[in-house]
Parts: structure tokens; sequence; C-alpha cells
């Protein structure tokens, strides 16, 4: 079969795309026919190297997929051949406390296929049948292909983790990107007063139609200062923050009182500096989030099902093509996602 592969971390040079042994399917693993897949920042994260990441090469990358059950492993009961399927990434061990508890978003050996395994983006994948979500016959592959890691992460964090209630004041930074555009959408079908950063005129009016009801470009003004203007000094009550080391100091000073700032990532940098005297005299809240549970996952893909929340798909690409996939996400290119497709289903935007 053909497979993305890049052959050692780096630039996107690694990337290449060509002949990869098919899968072997497992007893409790379900072989997917490839419609489409999708990209998140982590898969650049990933193709340049993290300092405890250690992959053997080549590494197929990918952690958003959907296609058709081509084949099954004899213990599985949940899917057939024919069915539509798309991939959550989330990977656990189903026996530590966590996941007996119910979470296991907090198991011990938690990992993501596409980050510490092998991922999605082939013609072809094999997947334990616990990290497969049925897809209704009348959603299109882009939609299923691109919407299960973020609109889950999103999920997670504002409504389990942060909480958000109906009349709170939420502040989405980097509101057009792939967990951000899906914030934006969670936090006003939640019922709550949205804020959201951008640094086009584009990516602005797209959150506006999304759900945001004040924006700012980050690039013309302190979008803290903003924010404190805006909201008459009092600032927000959650912050959805992923961008790390560039952001962290004013999404901490765009907090109300008892505010909780909430992350699921830094694709800024991971290790900014922080404010100590106004956390704690503020008694605010920072709060970690990743991925999220089957519960969370179906009730949001629920919603994304039906049409409630809908994703934008900034680009779609031959998987052939998936160096420049990268540099769109990498240059900040467009709103939304970038869908990728086997060379051998690509035949534009508007395919079924």
């Amino acid at each position: 079969m053909q497979a993305v592969k890049i052959t050692e971390h780096g630039g996107t040079d690694v990337i290449e795309y060509g002949e990869y042994p098919d899968p072997d399917v497992g007893p409790d693993e379900v072989l997917v026919d490839v419609k489409a897949g999708a990209l998140n920042h982590l898969d650049v994260w990933v193709r340049r190297g993290l300092p405890t990441l250690s992959l053997e090469m080549p590494h197929v990358p990918g952690s958003d997929a959907a296609g058709v059950v081509a084949e099954v492993g004899r213990d599985v009961t949940r899917f057939e051949p024919g069915d539509r399927v798309a991939v959550t990434p989330g990977v656990s061990c189903g026996d530590c406390e966590f996941c007996r508890h119910g979470d296991p978003t907090l198991c011990v050996n938690f990992h993501l296929i596409g980050e510490h395994v092998p991922g999605l983006h082939a013609e072809y994948t094999a997947v334990n049948e616990e990290n497969l979500i049925p897809v209704p016959d009348d959603v299109d592959w882009l939609t299923a292909a691109s919407t299960v890691l973020v609109f889950q992460t999103a999920w997670r964090m504002l409504i389990d983790r942060a909480g958000v209630e109906a009349g709170e004041k939420i502040l989405v930074l980097g509101a057009s990107g792939g967990v951000g555009h899906a914030a934006v959408q969670i936090a006003d079908f939640a019922g709550a007063e949205v804020y959201a950063t951008g640094s086009t005129d584009d990516k602005l009016e797209y959150a506006r139609a999304h759900g945001a009801d004040h924006v700012v470009n980050y690039e013309h003004r302190d979008f803290s200062e903003w924010v404190r203007e805006k909201t008459g000094k009092r600032g927000v009550d959650v912050v959805v923050d992923y961008i790390g080391a560039g952001t962290w100091q004013d999404s901490i000073k765009s907090l109300a009182k008892n505010g909780r700032l909430v992350t699921c990532g830094g694709t800024a940098g991971g290790n900014p500096r922080t404010d100590i005297p106004r956390i704690f005299w503020n008694q605010l809240q920072i709060i970690g989030s990743t991925m999220g549970t089957p519960g969370q996952v179906d009730d949001v893909m629920e919603l994304v099902w039906d049409g409630t929340f809908e994703p934008s798909i900034r680009a779609v690409l031959p998987m052939s093509e998936m160096a420049r996939a990268h540099e769109i996400i990498e240059d900040r290119e467009g709103f939304g996602k970038v869908v990728v497709r086997p060379d051998s289903e690509y035949t534009g935007r508007l395919s079924p």
C-alpha cells in the first residue's frame, strides 16, 4: 500500500509518500480503507521531534482519519465490513485505576495513535475496535476525518474540565485553529459570551460567524488590555489557551477573580513564564486537559454529525503533498483543518 512516511526528525523534506507494508490485522482490530485523514499541530511536532519521543523510523504519522471497514479480526463484535467509521486516537491500558474508574485519558500508559505509535495517513490502517466510532451515512468524509480529535479535545476542556456555564465570559485564543474553532462553537453552544482572537480579518469574521460575540486582531492589539476594556476591567471567567509561551502571561492577566485557564497544549512553546502572585491573589485555577473519554466523544460527535457543530476545512490535498500540508499548518495559512486523502481517493475538495 501507499503511505506517508517520516524518515527522520526534521523539516518537511523528511516526509515521503510511497510503498509501505500492508498492516496485519489482530484479533481485536479492524482494517480500515482510509478515505480521508486530517492534520493537527501535533503532526508538526512529531515530525520535528520531541525530547520524550522515541520512534522507529520510518514513522507513519496522523491521528485523524475516517474510512470504510475492509476486514475485521476474529474477536471484533462492534463492526463488520462495509461500515463507515472514524478513528478516535487515544489509547489506554484499560486496567489501571483511572481506566477502571471511567477516565482512560488519565491512564498511566495513555498514548496517541500517530504520536507514540504508527498513525493513520495511509491507504489502509489497522485499528483496535475500541478506537473506532460509527459515521452516519449522510456525513461526508471530510467532516468525518477532521473533527474527532479537535472537537473531543475542546468539549472536554470546556464542558468537563472548565465546567463552563451559561452567561460566563470565555476567551478563546487562536479561534481559527483546529481546537480553537471547535472551542468557539462549543462555548457558544453552552450559552457563554465568547471573546476570540485571530490574526486576520477573515479569521475574525469566521469566528463571528460561528459564535464569537467579540473579536480582536492580536497582531494589532494586546488582547489582555482589550479584554479588560471590553469587560469593564473585570476579565473573563475562562481562557482557552493552547498556544503557551507566547500568550500565557496575557492569558492570566485576562482572567477575572476565581477565573480558570484551561490548556491542552503549547504550540508556541511549552515552558512559559508565569505570574504566581496574580494566580494566588486572584485565586485562579490552571487546568490541564487531554483528549476525551468515550462518553465525551459520543456526546460531542453526535452534535457534529447532526450539524450543530461544523468543521472549517482550509485545504484538501492528496497525501503525496503532505509536505505542503505541514507548511500550511506551520505558516498559519487560513483557518480550520487541513484534510489529506490517499492519492487513489483524491478527486478534490467536494468529493463525498
